[in-house]
């Protein structure tokens, strides 16, 4: 396991991830993206269920990828939603993005830090279509020459085997 990190350090990337999830929840897509290292790597694969003796020895059994996004991939995702044609998204969606649980490492790269989070994502759309989304994420986050921060790694693990939302329109 690697090194944690101070209490003033968790703090900073804890306020970055609560900002970054405000901007998705606001819809404000574009400020998003500029949290986004140009090396992102977004995923997130389907779930199974394993045998109780293979989870106890980590065996995770193949699964199939839902999203394996670049920087440049969302931002195509983005720019769709931004052109008003993307139906899946009329009237838009109503989103939640709930953190907890939020544990900072340091990793072996300099500025890089690994993050594991419990997530919730709760989705509203028309009158009665509601969704929740519930799992881990396993994040890294890069700080920068000028103490920005970028998000450089997604990793979204879903508790769900069967996703039984409309679509996966909205950005996790």
């Amino acid at each position: 396991m690697s090194a944690q990190v101070s209490l003033e350090l968790h703090h900073r990337i804890s306020q970055f991830l609560y900002h970054e999830a405000v901007l998705l929840d606001d819809w404000q897509f574009r400020d998003w993206l500029a949290l986004l290292d140009d090396d992102l790597r977004y995923t997130m694969r389907t779930t199974v269920n394993a045998q109780t003796r293979d989870r106890r020895k980590g065996v995770q059994p193949p699964t199939t990828w839902i999203f394996n996004d670049s920087k440049g991939q969302l931002e195509r995702r983005i720019a769709r939603l931004e052109t008003g044609m993307a139906w899946a998204e009329e009237p838009p969606s109503r989103t939640r993005h709930m953190i907890s649980n939020c544990q900072v490492d340091e990793t072996s790269v300099p500025n890089v830090f690994a993050i594991r989070v419990n997530y919730l994502l709760y989705r509203s759309q028309k009158e009665r279509d509601e969704t929740f989304y519930v799992g881990t994420r396993f994040d890294k986050v890069r700080r920068a020459d000028n103490d920005q921060w970028r998000l450089l790694e997604r990793n979204i693990v879903l508790d769900q085997v069967v996703i039984t939302s409309h679509n996966l329109s909205v950005l996790f």
